[in-house]
């Protein structure tokens, strides 16, 4: 149980951060805009959905637990 404690405490590290970079929008390079993203634009709809982002980004947080739980 006290893999798991350390595990939420660093997620809930990484969500603050990731959180005040959105905030005070510091701008990551492609992020958001990569091939695979999903925008659909019509006269009364805007849809978007970062399909490839968020792959990228699951592996890149899977890697970083991976790492973190690792003896």
């Amino acid at each position: 149980m006290t893999y798991l404690g350390k595990i939420l405490i660093v997620v809930g590290i990484l969500l603050i951060l990731l959180g005040i970079i959105f905030i005070f929008g510091i701008k990551i390079p492609y992020l958001g805009k990569l091939p695979g993203d999903i925008f659909i634009k019509k006269e009364n709809l805007a849809f978007y959905f970062p399909f490839t982002t968020s792959i990228i980004i699951s592996i890149l947080i899977s890697i970083i637990l991976w790492l973190i739980t690792k003896k």
